[in-house]
């Protein structure tokens, strides 16, 4: 199969989603995260990630809007943050981020982080949601395998997606054949290790040798797993530069190269001990 920035994943729920998304993690509130959004939608991008937490949801629905892209053409995905979790919390606060969004409708909602307590009934809210047409996806992030059991184990209706920290460095691969065995997409936050890795020796070697940046080379490693990959910029030059990984493929050597490098780097949050 031949992928291009237009490729999309059919969820587990008939929903497809596109495999390469901009991620607005930290990006400022106002003008910057808007032309960033903006800059990927004329770059051809279709996948906004954003989350309460980051208070930058309003930015997100004010730059679909003026980028005359149809709204039904962009997918766009939201999280719970902790403070909201439970069930009627929950739906106040999806309803809160449709308001800032501006949006009808939700393509993916996911519960940023398994909150011990309050989880099983977030999801129960989740499942609400999706069956009012709300959200019309409902998935999970920073889940491990046990919390995933957790879920499933007291819910008919399993995530469609699971967001966590993802690249050669952090290679989860027993996480990835679980969600796989039960049709759970796995997306990728910081694919790029926020940048502590695209000096690694080995990365750089191979973005020489493929003539692309070390960026893109942990891009398509992320796609070429069947990752939805989400590299987050605010610079319209790195974000079309990000989106510019279609056109090369890394061979199965490669591929088994980067593979070797983990080392369970986390950058971010580590969900491991989340009882």
């Amino acid at each position: 199969m031949t992928l291009t920035l237009a490729s999309r994943l059919t969820l587990r729920d008939g929903h497809t989603i596109p495999l390469l998304g901009l991620g607005v993690y930290m990006s400022p509130v106002g003008e910057e995260t808007q032309a960033a959004v903006r800059a990927g939608l004329a770059s051809g991008y279709r996948h906004i990630d954003t989350a309460r937490v980051y208070g930058n949801e309003a930015d997100v629905g004010a730059a679909v809007r003026d980028s005359g892209v149809p709204r039904g053409e962009v997918y766009v995905t939201t999280k719970l943050w902790n403070a909201d979790q439970g069930y009627v919390a929950a739906l106040r606060a999806c309803e809160a981020s449709l308001q800032r969004l501006g949006f009808g409708y939700i393509d993916l909602f996911l519960i940023h982080w398994p909150v011990p307590q309050l989880r099983h009934e977030t999801w129960r809210a989740f499942v609400e949601l999706q069956r009012q047409g709300i959200c019309r996806s409902i998935g999970v992030s920073n889940y491990t395998i046990a919390h995933l059991q957790e879920l499933m184990g007291r819910s008919d209706v399993a995530p469609a997606v699971n967001q966590v920290e993802f690249h050669p460095f952090l290679y989860q691969q027993a996480l990835q054949q679980f969600c796989g065995g039960h049709r759970i997409a796995v997306e990728a936050y910081s694919p790029l290790t926020r940048g502590e890795r695209l000096d690694d020796p080995v990365v750089v070697a191979l973005a020489k040798q493929y003539g692309k940046s070390a960026a893109q080379i942990l891009i398509r490693w992320g796609l070429q797993h069947g990752l939805i990959v989400l590299p987050k910029s605010t610079r319209a030059v790195r974000i079309q530069e990000n989106a510019a990984v279609f056109d090369f493929a890394l061979s199965e050597t490669d591929m088994a190269t980067l593979d070797g490098l983990n080392e369970n780097l986390r950058t971010c949050w580590d969900p491991t001990s989340a009882p």
